[in-house]
């Protein structure tokens, strides 16, 4: 069966889009292992030590759990355990996903207040506090954000948005989503004081689409027990009182948990601390190969700048989506589509996961070659330029 393309090509295929992110084969080779008996002895203990394994990603020393889902049903999780009808939940705009989670929570009988913004930077900290002030009420029930915003290539201060609502002397819970950035981008649950942190395994954790994540507070497990929204499948209660012994209330997704097993370990051997700084180091020079091209990069507030992902504008009257076909048509890459009011204006470089510097060069590279045969106005020298960064910056 040809998986990528209808004809052969020779070499691996080049996935570059913002998640799902390379598999390590390390991972690849754990998940080949037979399903165990996820009724048996061996099944508990291996499940009361992963639960406990995955929580410093997190940076939380509470449950964190893990559903068979993707990462939307880990929002609809956050959403269903937290929240009762009709109440009011502050969002804010950063991009295409933080406008599907508030769909999402509309459908559900919530009532988001969307701080709209224009997709070139992550949460408007001084709205969602000015917000936060003037409901003395507390009719606000929770903030959600999304912290690493996939569409634009914008992360979002949370340690900025706690200290917001604390000024604000606001009670609301704090949902976050880390889908794309937990295991890439510095995240710390408990000293933010995220109520409840939303993750998905295929991105920063280097794991095939498949599970998902919830990290809940004290505060947050005490709403779920007033929370009226319907649930049962997403119900953290009969998640956390299995998850006591080390098992599942249904039958979970075996040999993906293996794959995390494995996942957490490459993790922590490189060290967390040093696997951010690599995506920091593969967001920057990406960028400077884009400017090194005279091309635009769709967020535009430094502070905000993504390690995982660079969201790249093309010059008015040339298609994103044109580039990406010639692109993975030549050189056998796929890059990241635009999404919503993006979409054939921005094309977007993933730099997250299982990747070293080479792997970014052969990809800044298939790019600038793209460029070049898609006949985009650019300057050369946007590898030459990353590669300096990187030989100069180990």
């Amino acid at each position: 069966m040809a998986y990528f393309q209808s004809k052969p090509v020779a070499g691996r295929h080049f996935l570059q889009i913002p998640g799902p992110s390379n598999v390590p084969d390390k991972v690849l080779r754990a998940m080949d292992n037979p399903t165990m008996d996820h009724r048996g002895p061996d099944f508990g203990l291996f499940g009361k030590q992963l639960l406990e394994k995955v929580k410093p990603v997190f940076g939380t020393k509470g449950p964190v759990i893990i559903y068979p889902a993707s990462g939307t049903g880990a929002w609809e999780a956050a959403l269903v355990n937290t929240l009762s009808p009709g109440d009011t939940v502050l969002m804010c705009e950063t991009g295409q996903f933080a406008s599907l989670w508030r769909e999402m929570a509309e459908r559900l009988g919530v009532k988001p207040v969307f701080i709209e913004t224009d997709w070139r930077r992550g949460a408007d900290v001084d709205a969602i506090g000015e917000r936060l002030r003037a409901d003395t009420a507390h009719t606000i029930k929770a903030v959600a954000v999304v912290h690493n915003e996939t569409s634009t290539g914008a992360t979002s201060r949370i340690d900025e948005v706690r200290a917001a609502m604390d000024a604000a002397r606001h009670p609301a819970l704090l949902l976050v989503d880390t889908i794309s950035s937990l295991g890439s981008v510095e995240y710390k649950h408990d000293e933010w004081r995220v109520d409840v942190t939303v993750s998905g395994s295929q991105k920063g954790l280097m794991l095939p689409p498949g599970l998902s994540f919830n990290a809940v507070s004290e505060k947050a497990l005490k709403a779920s027990e007033t929370a009226k929204l319907p649930r049962s499948f997403w119900d953290w209660k009969p998640m956390l009182a299995s998850n006591a012994t080390g098992y599942f209330p249904y039958t979970p997704a075996t040999n993906m948990l293996y794959a995390l097993d494995t996942a957490l370990d490459l993790l922590y051997a490189e060290g967390l601390e040093n696997v951010f700084a690599r995506h920091e180091r593969h967001g920057e020079a990406t960028r400077r190969a884009v400017r090194a091209w005279g091309l635009e990069v769709q967020c535009e507030d430094p502070r905000h700048l993504s390690p995982v992902l660079t969201a790249v504008r093309l010059p008015e009257g040339h298609s994103a989506n044109a580039l990406r076909a010639t692109i993975l048509e030549r050189f056998n890459m796929s890059l990241g589509n635009g999404l919503g009011r993006l979409n054939d204006r921005v094309f977007r470089i993933g730099h997250l996961g299982d990747i070293g510097d080479l792997q970014v060069l052969g990809t800044l590279t298939g790019v600038e070659m793209g460029l070049r045969l898609a006949g985009v106005p650019h300057k050369a020298g946007g590898v030459q330029a990353a590669m300096d960064y990187l030989a100069g910056n180990a």
